[in-house]
Parts: C-alpha cells; structure tokens; sequence
C-alpha cells in the first residue's frame, strides 16, 4: 500500500516519520547527499540525522570536499583529454592552427593538440569537385567556336588551400578560362570541332594548373573534358555545307587516288614489259646480226678458197628458196622429159601468203652465174621446149 494512499499509515518516505505532510526540506537533502559521499571517500557518517556539531575542521567534512575535488579533477582531465585527442581519416588532412596563425598539418591517424589554444580544421584531399563552363571565343582562321567543357579537380595542398588564396574556387574558373581563350586563339576551328580535341583540352589543362601553382592556391586539376565544340547556332547551316563540300572533297580526292592506284601500277608494269621487249629484241637482232656476219666471214673464207664451187652451191640454194614458194607444173611429153614450168608472172608478183608462213629471208652474196649455170637455167628448158613444139 503506498504511503499517501487510505490506511497508509501516514508513513513520510524523506523522514518515516508521520504528521503534516509537506515539501522536503532542501538543506536536509543536501546533508544527506554529503553524508553518503563523505562515507563513500572514508569519512564517518554523523548521528542523529541532524548536523549540529560539526564544524569545517571535522574529518568527514574534509573527507566530503576531498572526494568533491577529485570528481572535478577527474571530469576536468576528461574534458581536456577529449579536447586534446583528434582523429584524421585517411582521405582528409588537418591543419593546426595555435593562437589563431598556421602551425602545421598532420596526416591521417590519431594527433594530440593543446586544449583551448590549438584548433583544427579538418580538409578532405581526395574528394573530387567539379564544374562545367561555357563560353565563345574567336579562333586562329578568325571563326567563332562555343565550346562547353568540365573541370574536374581536388585540393593538392591544404595549408594553401586554407592560406594563400582567398576564393581558390574564383581563381580556378578564371585560371581555366584564360588559359582556355589562350589555346583555342591558337588553334583552328577544325582541329577544335573535328580532329584535336583532346590535345587542346590537355593544353587548357597544363595551362590552368601552371596558374594555380603561381597563385598557390593548393588546387590541382585532374581532369578536363571538352563536351561539346561547335559553331554558334546562328552561322550553323552555313558551316554544315561547308564541311559537307569538304567531305565531298575528300571522297573525290579518295575516288581519284584509287584509280591512279590502280592504272599507275598497270601502266609502269606495261611500260617496263615494254622496255624488256626492246631489250630482247635488241639482243636478238645483234645476235643474228654478229651470226650473219660470221657466216659471212666463214662464207668468204670457203670461197677464197675455192671460188667455183662455192659460187655452184650458192647459185642451188637461192633457186631453193625461190622455188620453195613457187607453184610447178609438170607437162607429159611422149619424147621428151618431164619439164618445169616457171610462172614467171607469179614470181615477180610480191607473196600475199601471211607473214607467219613466210620463210626467213636470209642475206645472199650476189655472184655472176657460171657458164654452166646459164645453160642449165629455167629460160633453156623453155626454149628447148618451144623447139620441141615446133618440130611436132
């Protein structure tokens, strides 16, 4: 049954003792609250549950400030440990700063400070940050280009960061857009829209970082990504057919060299066939050219040896090869033998047989014809046969 409830008795909880009922008294509680801590620290508990009789020289009235003490002692150091004691993460740096001036940066790990005259500020170097821009400028053949690019980049140094520059975030954008305009004014739009870009995002990149390290600014740039290069909207139509005519250029002029690449080879193949043949035939006309001569010669030297009977054997062989493409009739006579007939006609007329049939025409020594060779001679025959005629 509780204390305030019927039939309770009356019983107080401060002092169990019953009667009016009221609020505890607080210098009572206070008492008490000592008492307990004096007995906790060692000192002896006073009786009667009043505090008359004790002075400040009594023991557990020391004993009580002595405990007090060192719960504030302890509490203190608590709070300059907890003070003191600092954790940098890896990604982050710390810069200590005594009395308000830099001192100095501490890596990732645990660090110790002066409580209440070191202060910390704590900078992540490894978060990347970035920004894009776009601007228009005017290029090397004097055509606009817009460009629109990204900036990627992180702090480098912290104490700078903190330190050297006022607006490290304003410096970047005006170091990457001065160094921007500088490389594009030296380029041209083509290699800005179409071919280079990527060399002229790496020198707009060189250029920026140049300018950080002279401001000291404690930024470095990792990274920047030409989006988009063209021409501005309002001349965009007319630069189309532009690159459309310069395309056209190219697949003319790749249309062209392919043909050359094909009729230049076949032509030198041609031309070098042509030259061996004028070599062989070279060759071959001074060859038969050197053979005939030494046919000659060994012709010449038969002949002074013995001229009549050289003269015979050369008479029989050219009326060889004149006969040899000639026609021959041969007449039945009944007293007579059989005779050759010479067309003379034909003889005298050019061959129109095909130059493939032809025999080969050989160099002759042109000798007078014995006596005997005149009396046996084709234009005998003909006259013994019209004697022969006459006489039947």
């Amino acid at each position: 049954m509780a204390w305030n409830e019927p039939g309770g008795g009356n019983r107080d909880p401060w002092n169990n003792k019953g009667g009016d009922q009221g609020p505890p008294d607080l210098d009572e509680v206070v008492r008490k609250l000592q008492d307990k801590m004096g007995g906790l620290f060692g000192g002896k508990r006073g009786g009667g549950g009043s505090g008359e009789g004790r002075g400040p020289g009594m023991p557990g009235g020391a004993a009580g400030k002595k405990g007090i003490g060192i719960i504030v002692a302890v509490v203190l150091v608590a709070v300059l440990g907890f003070e003191a004691f600092y954790i940098i993460q890896p990604a982050e740096r710390g810069v200590v700063k005594r009395f308000g001036a830099y001192h100095t940066v501490t890596s990732p790990g645990p660090h110790l400070k002066l409580p209440f005259i070191d202060t910390v500020d704590v900078v992540n170097v490894d978060q990347v940050n970035k920004f894009q821009h776009r601007a228009q400028m005017l290029t090397r053949d004097e055509n606009l280009a817009d460009v629109t690019l990204e900036v990627q980049f992180r702090i480098q140094d912290a104490a700078d960061f903190l330190f050297q520059d006022a607006d490290p975030g304003n410096t970047i954008h005006g170091a990457m857009e001065s160094s921007l305009r500088e490389v594009i004014g030296k380029s041209r739009l083509d290699d800005i829209i179409t071919e280079n870009r990527s060399a002229i995002a790496a020198s707009v990149q060189q250029g920026t970082q140049q300018l950080l390290d002279l401001y000291r600014t404690g930024l470095i740039v990792t990274n920047i990504n030409i989006q988009r290069a063209d021409v501005p909207e309002a001349v965009s139509e007319a630069f189309a057919d532009a690159i459309r005519a310069r395309e056209d250029k190219e697949r003319l002029r790749n249309q062209a060299q392919t043909y050359a690449n094909d009729v230049v080879p076949r032509a030198r193949g041609e031309g070098a066939r042509l030259v061996e043949d004028a070599k062989g035939y070279r060759a071959r006309v001074i060859a038969e050219a050197e053979g005939e001569s030494q046919r000659f010669l060994a012709l010449l030297a038969e002949y002074e040896k013995a001229p009549k009977v050289t003269r015979e054997r050369l008479y029989l062989e050219t009326m060889q090869d004149v006969l040899r493409n000639t026609g021959k009739v041969l007449l039945d006579v009944k007293e007579g033998s059989n005779l050759t007939y010479l067309p003379l006609d034909r003889m005298v007329q050019p061959s129109t047989r095909p130059p493939e049939f032809q025999a080969p025409e050989s160099p002759r020594i042109a000798l007078p014809p014995t006596d005997s060779q005149r009396g046996s001679s084709s234009f005998g025959d003909s006259r013994r046969f019209d004697r022969s005629r006459r006489e039947r």
